[in-house]
């Protein structure tokens, strides 16, 4: 079949619920992505950072043909041999003491939503039904009803209600608004420690420390959502190091697999995981033995081939190309690793034109809050790649 054939059963038997840009792709390797008919483009979004490590990374296609013919799936009714390793190596590399694993970031992130508010009636001794979290304005933490109930985008919420109760909004990057916003009801604070979807938001520094010590001033817990900014997207195996503090639960998900296979964990430092018992929570497929082989090997190839240093130095080398592009059309460059938005003046119409004609020109990225271009290439990418992709993105900036 030809592109406008796939694209075509796309809009006649899917929902309507994405804009994808009109390339159908194939196959992948590292940096580099095929459509169908063997065009080659490279790829600056990495799948909202969940292909951290590339495309089709070969030790992680071997674990999962190796795990796939042993045993995929036992449900937690039994154990396996993947999960006990799996929660050793992850605890060890984060520093956490317990692991909960679920499947997707927003599973992850609703699981922690239990979690705390549990903490809060056992531990905290709040009256019941009457926790309270503090959450962000911009946030994007998934899209399930009690998480799109504190979105502060109005299409997320649109016609989706009734939502939860319990949770307060605050600005981003305002310590300050934290502390105001705490009540005797407050169990913990959600945020980003970069706000990815809202355009590559990076708040001022010392923002993280002072939220972080505020928490620990009114015992509540400091819940960071590194589903995104984690597993060595920002040049860091979290972005909170950036800072030199650690949260009391952290959320993952997208690169924990490196892109194969959905899997997603909440990390806590806090005796917070500890008030689930058994039938509390659950999971069908959360913690099988081909996620776990999968992120484990995930998680090796990312610290054992320098991928977070990468990230770092290949950051601050892309960042420093795109602040010498002389544009009309910029307002604002901002990152930290290879999380990078460019963000355009109102006049340059829209960021989506933008990404269509660096589609063009062999390179894939997308528009977010319609005039940022974010730029997440896989940890992968060499200097050389970002030279040849720098030819294409000044070309692309400069048309007027």
């Amino acid at each position: 079949m030809n592109p406008q054939q796939y694209i075509q059963l796309e809009e006649t038997f899917g929902a309507h619920n994405y804009k994808p840009l009109d390339v159908v792709l194939s196959r992948g390797r590292g940096i580099w992505v095929y459509d169908v008919e063997g065009n080659k483009y490279m790829d600056c979004l990495s799948a909202y950072s969940a292909v951290n490590q590339g495309h089709c990374h070969p030790k992680i296609v071997k674990t999962m043909i190796e795990q796939a013919q042993k045993l995929t799936l036992t449900s937690r009714a039994f154990r396996n041999d993947q999960l006990g390793p799996f929660y050793k190596e992850l605890c060890e590399l984060t520093r956490s003491h317990k692991v909960l694993p679920m499947n997707s970031g927003a599973e992850a992130v609703e699981t922690v939503i239990k979690a705390i508010r549990k903490w809060g009636y056992k531990v905290k001794g709040i009256p019941r039904d009457r926790a309270e979290i503090i959450v962000c304005e911009n946030n994007f933490h998934g899209r399930t009803i009690a998480i799109i109930g504190f979105s502060t985008e109005a299409q997320y919420r649109d016609g989706f209600g009734p939502y939860p109760a319990g949770f307060n909004i605050v600005p981003f990057g305002d310590a300050a608004a934290v502390e105001a916003a705490i009540t005797p009801h407050t169990v913990g604070v959600l945020l980003e420690p970069i706000q990815g979807e809202a355009g590559v938001i990076i708040p001022p520094p010392g923002y993280l420390k002072d939220v972080k010590a505020i928490c620990e001033k009114n015992d509540i817990v400091l819940i960071l959502d590194e589903i995104q900014t984690g597993l060595g997207r920002t040049g860091k195996l979290f972005a909170e190091e950036h800072e030199g503090i650690e949260a009391d639960v952290t959320v993952i998900g997208k690169a924990l697999s490196g892109g194969f296979y959905p899997i997603s964990a909440v990390l806590s430092n806090k005796e917070v995981l500890g008030v689930f018992m058994p039938g509390d929570h659950g999971s069908t497929f959360g913690g099988n033995p081909l996620a776990c082989a999968v992120a484990r090997t995930a998680l090796k190839v990312l610290i054992q081939e320098n991928m977070i240093e990468n990230a770092q130095k290949m950051g601050d080398y892309f960042l420093s190309q795109l602040k010498n592009v002389h544009s009309p059309f910029i307002k604002e460059i901002r990152g930290k690793g290879l999380l990078i938005g460019v963000e355009l003046v109102p006049e340059a119409g829209g960021a989506r034109g933008f990404c269509e004609r660096l589609k063009a020109k062999g390179l894939l990225c997308k528009e977010t809050h319609e005039n940022v271009i974010r730029f997440a290439p896989p940890l992968v990418i060499t200097k050389a790649q970002i030279d040849w992709a720098m030819e294409r993105i000044e070309s692309v900036l400069k048309e007027r």
